[in-house]
C-alpha cells in the first residue's frame, strides 16, 4: 500500500471516527487531513494525467517535446562534445580504445536538466500550489534519484551494440569528427523521435512518483493540524 493511500485511509477513519463518537474535534481534523492528502493527491495526478475541464493538467505529457529536446542538448552539447571525442578517436599503441562510455556518462552533471525539469514544473499551473509547500525547495529531494536514473539510461542507450558498432566504425575514417557527431546526433534523433507522451510520461513518472508521495502526507499532516487548530478556536467538542 503507498502513502497516498494509506494518508487518505487514515484521514477519512478519522472523519468516521468523528461522526460515530460525535467529536467535532476530530471530525474536523480529519475533515481537513483528507482535504489536504486529496488536493495534494489531485495535484501530482494532474501533472501527469489530463483531466477534463481542468485547465493546466497534464503538464509533463503535454510538454513532452521541450523533454525530448532537454535530452538531445544534453546529449550533444555535455557528452559528445569534440573534446570527448576526440579523446575517444585517439589511438593507444595503434589500437582503437575501448568504447565503454559509462565512465564518461557518471562524470557528465545533469543538475542543469533537472533544473531545467523544476522551471518546467514550476512555471505551470501547478507553481503556485507547489508554492504553498516550500516550492522548489519541495522538489530538491527528487534531484538525486533523477540524476541516477538519467545517467542509468544514457549508460543503457550507449551500451547498445549498434551505437558501439557505428562509433568503431567511423573511427576508422578520416575526417571523422564532424561526419561523427552529425551520425551520432542522427541516431539520436531517431531514438528520441521514437518516444511518444506515454513513454516520456512513464519515464518521468517512475522517477519522481514515489518521491512527490510525501506532498499527500505533509498535506494530510498540515491539514490535520489546521484542523485541530480551527476546532480549538471555534470552541469544538473533543
Amino acid at each position: 500500500m503507498n502513502k497516498n493511500i494509506i494518508t487518505n485511509v487514515v484521514a477519512l477513519l478519522l472523519c468516521i471516527s468523528g461522526i460515530a463518537f460525535k467529536s467535532t474535534l476530530v471530525l474536523t481534523i480529519g475533515m481537513f487531513a483528507l482535504s489536504g492528502a486529496i488536493t495534494n493527491w489531485l495535484a501530482i495526478h494532474m501533472l501527469f494525467e489530463k483531466v477534463p475541464g481542468l485547465y493546466g493538467s497534464g503538464v509533463i505529457p503535454a510538454r513532452f517535446e521541450d523533454f525530448k529536446t532537454g535530452i538531445r542538448d544534453l546529449m550533444m552539447k555535455q557528452f559528445f562534445t569534440e573534446e570527448n571525442i576526440e579523446r575517444l578517436l585517439s589511438q593507444v599503441d595503434g589500437h582503437t580504445p575501448d568504447l565503454h562510455l559509462a565512465p564518461v556518462i557518471e562524470k557528465v552533471d545533469l543538475s542543469p536538466s533537472f533544473d531545467s525539469l523544476v522551471k518546467v514544473i514550476m512555471e505551470s499551473s501547478f507553481g503556485g500550489m507547489l508554492g504553498m509547500f516550500g516550492g522548489q525547495d519541495a522538489l530538491t529531494p527528487l534531484k538525486e534519484p533523477f540524476i541516477v536514473n538519467m545517467k542509468s539510461s544514457l549508460i543503457e542507450l550507449t551500451q547498445k551494440d549498434s551505437f558501439l558498432e557505428l562509433l568503431k566504425n567511423e573511427i576508422e575514417q578520416p575526417g571523422v569528427l564532424d561526419e561523427l557527431r552529425q551520425k551520432v546526433e542522427h541516431i539520436i534523433d531517431q531514438r528520441l523521435n521514437e518516444l511518444t507522451p506515454k513513454i516520456v510520461k512513464e519515464i518521468i513518472q517512475s522517477m519522481i512518483k514515489e518521491h512527490l508521495g510525501w506532498l499527500v502526507v505533509w498535506g494530510g499532516v498540515f491539514g490535520a493540524i489546521i484542523g485541530a487548530i480551527a476546532a480549538l478556536f471555534t470552541g469544538a467538542t473533543i
